[in-house]
């Protein structure tokens, strides 16, 4: 089984001691061959089979590579082809799941994957993420800079308080079965539902609809690999929730010389289209921002558009394409950064238009729970109604 060795809170120490009881093992795999090197980081509770059509679209290799085969090197050093690894982050599939909520943030998870690239002797590679993985691959080209060839954010958000979905009684509903979720059928129900658009699921492929093509293929997945355990989830959430960008960190991305592309789909459910159009603003002018129209797994629904972005940035960044070439965001003119009075009153008119959908939310909100008071409340009514004894005259006696 191909494993590389990190410890709980520093992965290159544990790399350097060759292994201990308090270690971490995370598990991955490698397709494909060639000079290009592509580490393929998943989201949460998502395993490296997640990213199956972008292997195959990347390297046209379904099977994994024999760990036997030399790994190879940097761009340029073994041909032509891509090379692929992609791998199971701490917490989930067939890696480590450590116990402790502190062993899991961003930086500790992109420590993990900077020693997966040392264990394969990957000194530069081009980085995709998604969703949780776009978080991690995010602090991983801030700790190393230079070991960037490329930044993809699938999906992504700044983390912390963006990773509260959109808050309407879908998404309310969602989360509702999600928390209910006991067996891997329940599970795959709630997932498709998260991952894809109604109209993606309900079209017919074959003799059935998508929907019971993907259903029978999550149970089978998440049957094999068995459900998420209690640490990992927690893990995992709490390094979503803790993950932060500083100003420093965005601008060491953003003038590290290597192109950023963030795709996002317009009607995913769990990360909001508005924070990645904020993120990719702030990474401009390395970031061209994408919006296809898909769910939060908008790489399986969109499979060929977002491949075809994906080679488009690795050729475009072995051509050396300058950064406000490849961007596709507004240039920000002089005139716009030494805002005046117009730029006070958008800045204004941004904090109402925010207050009012806070508000909005806090609304909804209040709305649900008064709801499931009411409910309670009646119950109750109908209990002590049952309950009260019944008051007997005495001319009745």
């Amino acid at each position: 089984m191909p494993y590389c060795v990190v410890s709980h809170g520093d992965p290159s120490a544990g790399a350097a001691a060759g292994g201990g009881e308090d270690d971490v093992r995370i598990f991955y795999q490698r397709y494909g061959h060639g000079g290009t090197k592509v580490l393929l980081i998943i989201g949460f509770a998502g395993t490296h089979e997640s990213w199956e059509p972008q292997v195959k679209g990347l390297t046209g290799a379904v099977e994994p590579v024999d760990e036997e085969s030399p790994a190879g090197d940097n761009d340029g050093a073994a041909g032509e082809g891509v090379e692929v690894c992609c791998f199971d982050n701490r917490g989930i599939g067939r890696s480590s799941v450590p116990p402790h909520k502190s062993h899991y943030t961003t930086v500790i998870m992109a420590k993990d994957a900077l020693a997966l690239m040392d264990h394969l002797g990957w000194r530069k590679a081009h980085v995709f993420g998604h969703s949780m993985g776009s978080m991690i691959a995010s602090k991983l080209a801030t700790i190393a800079p230079e070991r960037v060839a490329s930044l993809a954010l699938l999906n992504t958000t700044g983390g912390g308080y963006q990773c509260i979905p959109k808050i309407d009684w879908q998404t309310i509903s969602l989360a509702c079965r999600f928390l209910r979720a006991r067996t891997p059928e329940q599970r795959a129900g709630v997932d498709l539902d998260v991952h894809y658009t109604r109209e993606y699921l309900d079209e017919i492929v074959g003799s059935n609809t998508r929907r019971q093509k993907l259903y029978q293929e999550y149970v089978k997945g998440l049957s094999s690999c068995g459900m998420q355990s209690r640490h990992g989830f927690e893990g995992q959430l709490n390094a979503c929730w803790t993950h932060k960008l500083t100003q420093k960190e965005l601008d060491r991305i953003r003038s590290s010389g290597f192109l950023i592309l963030v795709i996002h789909g317009r009607d995913d459910v769990v990360a909001q289209l508005y924070h990645a159009r904020r993120l990719a603003e702030k990474l401009q002018p390395a970031a061209k921002l994408v919006e296809l129209h898909g769910g939060h797994l908008v790489s399986h629904e969109r499979t060929a558009e977002v491949n075809m972005y994906l080679m488009e940035m690795i050729k475009a960044s072995k051509s050396n394409t300058d950064q406000e070439e490849w961007s596709n965001l507004p240039k920000k003119s002089d005139d716009q950064l030494l805002a005046g009075s117009d730029s006070r009153l958008a800045k204004r008119e941004c904090n109402i238009i925010v207050i009012c959908n806070l508000l909005g939310k806090l609304q909804l909100i209040l709305l649900f729970f008064f709801g499931v008071f009411y409910i309670i409340l009646e119950h109750a009514k109908r209990v002590l109604r049952v309950l009260k004894p019944v008051r007997v005259s005495a001319s009745s006696l």
